[in-house]
């Protein structure tokens, strides 16, 4: 498969309605992904990953004062789509990412097809797990449809039934 037909049929890129401002932002592979966010993704499971795109800095613009998530990534293997939000885990930030997955969805509504959904939303702690109580907070995200996965995404994470 030529690189060209790759890079068009990519996971995200294929989500993306054509025109969408996102389409010119998707890189291959993590490529979107700062270095320092990169190490939250577990390093055998770096290469599953076809395309990726900032929606953080891509959708900054008019939205300055609003929550955004931070990544989408496309997996090969299956074709779908996960967000990641690498972000600090105390317990006061739950309330954080459950608005930035919200605002989210609104932000992304014009620019993904209709069919074009994100199966998993994920959280990854930039820093040390510090919740008062970790089982409650799961399950506020989880009723969020929001997966909390400690410091690291690993393989497992993406093979969860879908959310």
């Amino acid at each position: 498969m030529s690189r060209r037909k790759r890079k068009a049929e990519s996971p995200v890129r294929s989500a993306l309605v054509p025109g969408s401002t996102l389409l010119p932002l998707v890189q291959n592979g993590l490529g979107a992904v700062e270095a320092e966010h990169r190490r939250h993704i577990e390093e055998a499971l770096r290469p599953a990953f076809d395309d990726s795109v900032d929606i953080d800095d891509g959708l900054r613009p008019g939205r300055e004062a609003e929550n955004r998530w931070d990544y989408l990534l496309g997996v090969g293997a299956d074709r779908t789509i996960i967000a990641l939000e690498p972000h600090s885990a105390k317990s006061g930030e739950v309330d954080t990412v459950i608005r930035k997955k919200r605002a989210a969805r609104d932000q992304l509504r014009p620019h993904l097809r209709p069919e074009a959904r994100v199966r998993h939303w994920f959280w990854v702690a930039s820093g040390e797990v510090q919740f008062a109580s970790t089982e409650r907070a799961i399950l506020r995200l989880a009723q969020e449809g929001i997966v909390f996965v400690g410091r690291v995404l690993r393989a497992k994470h993406l093979f969860l039934s879908n959310t």
